[in-house]
Protein backbone atom coordinates (compact mmCIF):
# COMPACT_ATOMS: atom_id res chain seq x y z
CA UNK A 1 0.00 0.00 0.00
CA UNK A 2 1.09 3.68 -0.77
CA UNK A 3 2.98 5.65 1.78
CA UNK A 4 0.47 8.61 0.62
CA UNK A 5 -2.80 8.69 -0.62
CA UNK A 6 -3.32 8.68 -4.55
CA UNK A 7 -4.65 11.71 -5.66
CA UNK A 8 -8.61 11.20 -6.82
CA UNK A 9 -8.32 12.40 -10.79
CA UNK A 10 -12.40 13.61 -9.95
CA UNK A 11 -10.95 15.72 -7.35
CA UNK A 12 -8.56 17.93 -8.96
CA UNK A 13 -9.43 20.90 -11.20
CA UNK A 14 -7.45 23.25 -13.83
CA UNK A 15 -4.81 21.67 -15.82
CA UNK A 16 -4.45 19.03 -13.50
CA UNK A 17 -7.62 18.07 -14.48
CA UNK A 18 -7.53 18.29 -17.65
CA UNK A 19 -4.29 16.36 -17.82
CA UNK A 20 -6.00 13.16 -16.07
CA UNK A 21 -8.90 13.92 -18.50
CA UNK A 22 -6.43 13.49 -21.18
CA UNK A 23 -5.09 10.39 -20.17
CA UNK A 24 -6.05 6.82 -21.43
CA UNK A 25 -5.19 5.20 -17.90
CA UNK A 26 -5.32 7.07 -15.23
CA UNK A 27 -1.90 5.54 -14.00
CA UNK A 28 -1.47 5.20 -9.86
CA UNK A 29 2.64 7.40 -10.64
CA UNK A 30 0.42 10.26 -12.09
CA UNK A 31 -1.82 10.11 -9.35
CA UNK A 32 0.99 10.09 -6.96
CA UNK A 33 3.42 12.97 -8.98
CA UNK A 34 -0.58 14.85 -8.63
CA UNK A 35 1.01 15.92 -4.76
CA UNK A 36 3.51 17.71 -6.31
CA UNK A 37 1.17 20.13 -8.37
CA UNK A 38 3.04 22.54 -9.66
CA UNK A 39 5.45 20.33 -10.84
CA UNK A 40 3.13 17.52 -12.18
CA UNK A 41 2.30 18.94 -15.75
CA UNK A 42 5.97 20.18 -16.72
CA UNK A 43 6.92 16.39 -15.41
CA UNK A 44 4.45 15.02 -17.52
CA UNK A 45 5.57 17.61 -20.38
CA UNK A 46 9.35 16.28 -20.07
CA UNK A 47 7.82 12.63 -20.33
CA UNK A 48 6.04 12.89 -23.37
CA UNK A 49 9.23 14.87 -24.89
CA UNK A 50 10.96 12.19 -24.24
CA UNK A 51 8.46 9.61 -25.15
CA UNK A 52 7.75 10.82 -28.35
CA UNK A 53 9.97 13.89 -29.83
CA UNK A 54 13.65 13.07 -29.13
CA UNK A 55 16.22 12.33 -32.13
CA UNK A 56 17.07 9.05 -30.24
CA UNK A 57 15.44 6.07 -31.24
CA UNK A 58 12.58 4.70 -29.95
CA UNK A 59 14.45 1.05 -29.06
CA UNK A 60 17.19 3.04 -27.89
CA UNK A 61 15.28 5.35 -25.53
CA UNK A 62 13.36 2.19 -23.76
CA UNK A 63 16.58 0.01 -23.32
CA UNK A 64 17.59 3.31 -21.32
CA UNK A 65 14.74 3.57 -19.58
CA UNK A 66 14.86 -0.41 -18.46
CA UNK A 67 18.59 0.20 -17.58
CA UNK A 68 17.49 3.16 -15.27
CA UNK A 69 14.80 1.37 -13.61
CA UNK A 70 16.79 -1.75 -13.22
CA UNK A 71 19.81 0.48 -11.97
CA UNK A 72 17.55 2.10 -9.51
CA UNK A 73 15.40 -0.77 -8.82
CA UNK A 74 12.11 1.12 -9.89
CA UNK A 75 9.53 -2.09 -10.33
CA UNK A 76 7.08 0.47 -11.56
CA UNK A 77 8.99 1.72 -14.71
CA UNK A 78 10.03 -1.55 -15.44
CA UNK A 79 6.75 -2.87 -15.21
CA UNK A 80 5.00 -0.37 -17.45
CA UNK A 81 7.87 -0.27 -20.03
CA UNK A 82 8.98 -3.64 -20.78
CA UNK A 83 5.27 -4.22 -22.95
CA UNK A 84 6.51 -1.01 -24.40
CA UNK A 85 9.77 -2.13 -25.22
CA UNK A 86 8.91 -4.60 -26.92
CA UNK A 87 5.92 -2.71 -28.82
CA UNK A 88 8.56 -0.19 -30.23
CA UNK A 89 10.75 -3.40 -31.49
CA UNK A 90 12.83 -4.10 -28.75
CA UNK A 91 13.51 -8.15 -28.22
CA UNK A 92 12.43 -9.89 -25.46
CA UNK A 93 16.69 -11.14 -25.22
CA UNK A 94 17.53 -7.48 -25.20
CA UNK A 95 15.06 -7.02 -22.00
CA UNK A 96 16.71 -10.01 -20.47
CA UNK A 97 20.07 -8.73 -21.32
CA UNK A 98 19.11 -5.11 -19.88
CA UNK A 99 17.14 -7.46 -16.67
CA UNK A 100 20.85 -9.09 -16.21
CA UNK A 101 23.04 -5.89 -16.81
CA UNK A 102 24.70 -7.99 -19.50
CA UNK A 103 25.66 -5.25 -21.75
CA UNK A 104 28.11 -7.41 -23.82
CA UNK A 105 25.24 -9.64 -24.93
CA UNK A 106 24.72 -11.10 -28.14
CA UNK A 107 21.67 -10.10 -28.51
CA UNK A 108 22.58 -5.94 -28.40
CA UNK A 109 24.49 -4.56 -31.19
CA UNK A 110 27.65 -2.54 -30.70
CA UNK A 111 25.69 0.92 -30.59
CA UNK A 112 23.28 -0.34 -27.91
CA UNK A 113 26.20 -2.00 -25.97
CA UNK A 114 27.93 1.84 -25.79
CA UNK A 115 25.00 3.32 -24.98
CA UNK A 116 23.98 0.78 -22.03
CA UNK A 117 28.07 1.16 -20.74
CA UNK A 118 27.09 5.32 -21.27
CA UNK A 119 24.18 5.00 -19.47
CA UNK A 120 25.32 2.84 -16.94
CA UNK A 121 28.16 5.27 -16.00
CA UNK A 122 25.24 8.19 -15.63
CA UNK A 123 22.99 6.65 -13.49
CA UNK A 124 25.92 4.56 -10.83
CA UNK A 125 28.82 6.96 -11.02
CA UNK A 126 27.15 10.57 -12.83
CA UNK A 127 30.80 11.01 -14.19
CA UNK A 128 31.12 8.83 -17.49
CA UNK A 129 35.23 8.11 -17.97
CA UNK A 130 36.53 9.13 -21.56
CA UNK A 131 36.89 6.15 -23.43
CA UNK A 132 33.30 5.34 -22.40
CA UNK A 133 31.86 8.29 -23.44
CA UNK A 134 33.81 7.99 -26.48
CA UNK A 135 32.55 4.84 -27.41
CA UNK A 136 29.09 6.12 -27.02
CA UNK A 137 29.83 9.20 -29.05
CA UNK A 138 31.08 6.95 -31.91
CA UNK A 139 27.42 5.91 -32.53
CA UNK A 140 25.56 8.88 -31.41
CA UNK A 141 25.00 12.52 -32.06
CA UNK A 142 25.34 15.16 -29.52
CA UNK A 143 22.06 15.75 -29.34
CA UNK A 144 21.34 11.68 -28.68
CA UNK A 145 24.05 11.67 -25.95
CA UNK A 146 22.24 14.67 -23.92
CA UNK A 147 18.76 13.27 -24.74
CA UNK A 148 20.00 9.44 -23.23
CA UNK A 149 21.16 11.58 -20.15
CA UNK A 150 17.97 13.37 -19.53
CA UNK A 151 15.85 10.16 -20.83
CA UNK A 152 18.00 8.60 -17.52
CA UNK A 153 17.72 11.89 -15.07
CA UNK A 154 13.92 11.86 -15.62
CA UNK A 155 13.17 7.84 -14.92
CA UNK A 156 15.18 7.45 -12.03
CA UNK A 157 13.57 10.51 -10.70
CA UNK A 158 10.37 8.84 -11.59
CA UNK A 159 11.74 5.32 -9.78
CA UNK A 160 12.82 7.37 -6.41
CA UNK A 161 8.82 8.68 -6.31
CA UNK A 162 7.22 5.32 -6.75
CA UNK A 163 10.05 3.47 -5.01
CA UNK A 164 10.39 5.87 -1.90
CA UNK A 165 6.32 6.51 -1.89
CA UNK A 166 6.03 2.30 -2.24
CA UNK A 167 3.31 3.26 -5.10
CA UNK A 168 0.82 0.60 -5.67
CA UNK A 169 1.88 -1.45 -9.33
CA UNK A 170 -0.80 -0.80 -12.17
CA UNK A 171 -1.17 -3.91 -14.40
CA UNK A 172 0.97 -3.07 -17.55
CA UNK A 173 -0.42 -0.40 -19.49
CA UNK A 174 2.16 -0.44 -22.32
CA UNK A 175 1.21 0.76 -25.59
CA UNK A 176 -1.93 2.35 -24.56
CA UNK A 177 -0.09 5.04 -22.73
CA UNK A 178 2.80 5.23 -24.73
CA UNK A 179 0.02 5.87 -27.91
CA UNK A 180 -2.15 8.15 -25.82
CA UNK A 181 0.43 10.39 -25.31
CA UNK A 182 0.97 11.03 -29.44
CA UNK A 183 -1.71 13.13 -29.33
Amino acid sequence: MARLPLIDPETTSGDIRASFDRMPVKLNIFRMMAHAEANMIPAMRLGNSILHKQKLSAVNRELLILQAAQLEGGAYEWRQHVPIALGVGCTQAQIDAVERGDYDAAALNESERALLKFGREVVENVRVPEATFAAARAHFSDQEIVESIVALGFYMMMARLTEATETDLDPAAGMKVYDGGKK
